[in-house]
């Protein structure tokens, strides 16, 4: 084994480590790099087992400290011998070691019992639950952490490897940059694991003996990791970061691998991720959805993608330029032709890209182009909203509807019903207050975010007419109940033929009555969609 020569004056050579984990990958290897170093091992229970039967020497704890583990196990390592020799300040406690037999431990390898995966079961009794909060393991990591001047911790394999190199370079010893990043690893791991207990323990309802869960515990516990940086936040003066969780589902922005392009903004993540969840609700055809500014600007489904994409961008040309484009299906070459040869984008997102997509899309190196995986079927999540000193904490909004009622004389046509449901998923995706005109399963006007629903139709279909498409005949969508009739005068007026809203206004009556008035046909959803 070569190492450097030069050791560094602020590195600790390594001589003792204490090794007691729950996730034991890649263990196997390490401990046979600490016996080559001629490294004395302590351990216990069922690692000292496992390294035993791998033909690693260990040294047993019990041994060492004189005291057999009692209680289950549930007393094993809190004992002097062993927090003396990791709390030990080198060159200032030698005389109370040597006093009470404490031998230095230099190197802690740690990690807690599976405490997450275990709740995770909703079978979990509250009694297992509870045995499986580790307690001596936080604690030996926390000292190893506070003594970080002194000694090196590891929490899981990805610590090994960093731990060797550090070594190799310091003729067996480990640096102080190396420790110093260990010890923080180590308090957010100790920092997330008490979270975890915390959120489970504070979601049991007293009121019930501890039985039934609560929504939302006491107190908010989340831990986020940091993935990017950003160039600035939505505006230049502005610094950001991206930040994801530990586990990400498939088919979201978090997850998206960029095959090439141009870093990311914080823009164009937000935008994405709303072009996500709007495309993901379409599975039982081609589908692309436009997103300008956190807002659908062109939604369509097709039998071919390529023909999606003609639709959803014929929907409103001018947002569409510089926009979000994202698919529900693997992009394949004449659909990337269209888009280059078409327009501006500013990001282009589908489960993935052909490898002759890829190639056309290379043409464009600027062109953000990112692969985000298949979605699941099941996307109920909770979403997290701050604002000034706190934060808002909802279920996602997974229901479409409760039921379809109709509540006008006529009935909507076939065409006009699929039309209607169609219309119904994308204002759903649309900043409150939300119109959305359809036909034929593609948007053909999108009122977003004015501050009445009266305006937001007429925005609709100003923006039909400027992409001279036919308003006759098409379908409107509204987010929520319509207070007024106004906005169904003004549909009647555009050539609207049927409408699909929420109800539960108290004019609806008058609503109806306007709408029979028309000709119209109107179903009610029993469920609202706002969006904020």
């Amino acid at each position: 084994m070569s190492e450097a020569t030069n050791f560094k004056p602020s590195s600790v050579p390594i001589r003792n480590a204490l090794i007691c984990v729950s996730d034991k990958a890649g263990l196997i290897e390490f401990a046979q790099e600490l016996q080559k170093r001629s490294i004395r091992i302590l351990s216990i229970g069922g690692t000292a087992k496992f390294l035993r039967e791998s033909g690693i020497t260990i040294s047993e704890i019990t041994d060492y400290t004189g005291f057999k583990e009692i209680m289950d196990g549930r007393v094993k390592t809190l004992h002097p011998l062993i927090h003396g020799g990791i709390l030990a300040r080198r060159g200032q406690d030698e005389e109370v070691m040597q006093e009470h037999g404490i031998i230095p431990i230099d190197l802690v390898v740690v990690n807690f019992y599976p405490f997450e995966a275990v709740v995770s079961n909703p079978e979990v009794s509250l009694s297992h639950a509870i045995e499986n909060i580790d307690v001596g393991g936080p604690a030996m990591i926390r000292a190893a952490a506070k003594n970080c001047k002194h000694v090196t911790v590891a929490v899981d394999r990805g610590d090994y490897d960093l731990i060797q190199v550090s070594m190799n370079n310091n003729a067996g010893a480990v640096d102080e940059e190396t420790r110093h990043a260990l010890a923080v690893k180590a308090f957010e791991y100790t920092a997330n694991y008490d979270g975890i207990i915390a959120n489970f323990l504070g979601r049991l309802n007293p009121q019930d003996n501890l039985r039934s869960i609560d929504e939302f515990p006491a107190v908010l516990n989340r831990r986020w990791y940091y993935r990017q940086g950003m160039r600035y936040g939505e505006n230049p003066h502005q610094k950001s970061a991206f930040y994801v969780e530990k586990s990400i589902p498939s088919g979201s922005i978090s997850n998206a691998k960029q095959l090439q392009g141009k870093e990311l903004s914080y823009n164009n993540i937000v935008d994405t991720d709303t072009a996500i969840e709007c495309v993901r609700q379409f599975d039982e055809a081609p589908a692309c959805v436009i997103v300008k500014h956190a807002n659908p600007c062109g939604v369509a489904i097709s039998d071919k993608l390529a023909d999606a994409y003609n639709k959803a961008y014929s929907a409103d040309p001018e947002s569409a330029f510089g926009g979000i484009i994202a698919f529900n299906r693997e992009i394949d070459e004449e659909t990337s032709n269209k888009i280059l040869k078409r327009q501006f984008v500013e990001v282009i997102v589908a489960p993935s890209i052909s490898e002759p997509a890829r190639q056309v899309l290379a043409s464009k190196e600027t062109i953000r182009v990112l692969a985000c995986g298949q979605w699941p079927l099941d996307s109920d999540y909770m979403m997290y909203k701050h604002v000034s000193g706190g934060m808002l904490v909802q279920e996602s909004d997974s229901q479409l509807f409760k039921e379809l009622m109709v509540v006008t004389k006529r009935s909507p046509s076939t065409r006009e019903l699929a039309d209607l449901q169609f219309a119904w998923q994308v204002a759903r995706m649309v900043k409150s207050n939300a119109i959305v005109y359809a036909r034929d399963k593609m948007t053909i006007g999108i009122g977003a975010g004015q501050m009445s629903r009266i305006t937001s139709s007429r925005v609709a279909g100003i923006k039909a007419r400027q992409a001279g498409l036919n308003i006759k005949g098409a379908v409107m969508a509204s987010d929520a109940f319509f207070p007024f009739r106004d906005s169904i005068d003004n549909a009647a007026s555009e050539g609207i033929s049927a409408v699909i809203q929420p109800g539960g206004s108290v004019r609806d009556d008058e609503v109806i009555e306007a709408s029979n008035r028309h000709g119209m046909a109107m179903i009610f959803t029993g469920i609202r969609h706002f969006r904020h």
